[in-house]
């Protein structure tokens, strides 16, 4: 079995306490993940759903900054479409620079037809306003002055006053599950991180693979600085005693997730997602891991050994889990499930 380093994702969905105690709780947790031993804190957008209670990630990430020093974090992914690209250069480098050179940068076109609507972005350009606003951050993490001429933005030897830390720019990370985006981000050298069965993932990751080999050459890679990319995948834990108490406490917490996650879609009369957050479906093929130490681990060790992935990111808070029961969540995890899996 390859070895396997570990990270923690968050939706910061809303629970049943307020909201600042909401992101109280949250950094809590991860100052507890970087004393495990995690590498990265890696935080999902999302906008006018009870899902995206960070809809400003860079905000958030701050506080992150200044709570952690050894920890390596990062928005996975900021949805670059609904960005000013002068103001998201300026964040990331201010971000790179708190933190002491410890930003991991995800970047995506985004999932939800429905948040980008909200912002006036539709399917058809999402994707040109991507590749666009990518090159925009790619002038402007590595030049004093940004030039550039699009569609949709046009700026004129615009000062860059700040930089980012990490040279020549902070690693990239694309999250897909899409097989012609998995080859655009092999091609480039991203860290990739997916969802799904392990045999699925394995499929996508042997294709990650081959196309790296294919483009490890290319001069243009956007993440040619990085040596060798982190394949990932990620899964909702939740660890108790017992496999009884762990599914007891779980279920309604995934009941309230369940609302959050879908909220905008339903809200639009639009139940195509539902079988990808079921409960009993995410049981069944293990994209959720919930009972005791020893069921979770040998699940772990199971899926590191089929799916072929080098980084496995855990959710360990979402739903209403209380503080309590994630903290000793991820407390049962990092004690009894990292050490044997890594």
């Amino acid at each position: 079995m390859a070895s396997v380093e570990f990270g923690m994702s968050g939706w910061i969905d809303r629970g049943s306490g307020s909201t600042r105690e909401l992101y109280e709780d949250r950094l809590r947790l991860i100052e507890a993940a970087e004393r495990a031993g995690f590498y990265g804190y890696h935080l999902a957008e999302h906008h006018s759903t009870p899902l995206g209670m960070a809809p400003s990630p860079a905000v958030f990430l701050a506080a992150v900054a200044q709570r952690t020093t050894r920890l390596r974090f990062g928005p996975l992914a900021f949805l670059l479409p609904l960005y000013n690209p002068l103001r998201l250069i300026e964040e990331i480098c201010m971000l790179d620079q708190m933190s002491g050179g410890r930003l991991e940068l995800g970047i995506s076109r985004g999932v939800s037809p429905y948040e980008q609507a909200c912002f006036g972005v539709g399917p058809a350009d999402a994707r040109d306003r991507f590749d666009e606003i990518l090159d925009m951050l790619r002038l402007g993490l590595t030049q004093p002055a940004l030039t550039y001429t699009g569609r949709h933005h046009a700026y004129h030897d615009v000062p860059i006053e700040i930089e980012p830390l990490q040279k020549p720019y902070p690693p990239l990370w694309y999250p897909t599950h899409n097989p012609t985006s998995v080859d655009y981000a092999a091609r480039h050298g991203f860290h990739f991180a997916t969802l799904g069965p392990a045999a699925h993932v394995r499929e996508l990751i042997d294709n990650y693979k081959a196309a790296w080999v294919r483009h490890q050459h290319d001069a243009d890679r956007l993440n040619g600085h990085v040596a060798a990319p982190k394949l990932a995948t990620m899964r909702q834990i939740f660890i108790a005693d017992t496999d009884e108490e762990a599914l007891r406490i779980a279920r309604p917490a995934h009941q309230q997730w369940y609302r959050s996650i879908t909220h905008l879609w339903h809200r639009h009369g639009d139940h195509s997602v539902d079988p990808l957050f079921d409960w009993d479906g995410g049981l069944a093929v293990e994209t959720l891991l919930v009972g005791s130490p020893a069921k979770v681990r040998e699940q772990v060790t199971r899926l590191v050994a089929e799916s072929g992935i080098n980084y496995l990111i855990g959710a360990f808070a979402w739903g209403s889990l209380s503080s309590e029961q994630t903290q000793r969540s991820l407390d049962l995890f990092a004690r009894e499930v990292m050490p044997a899996v890594a």
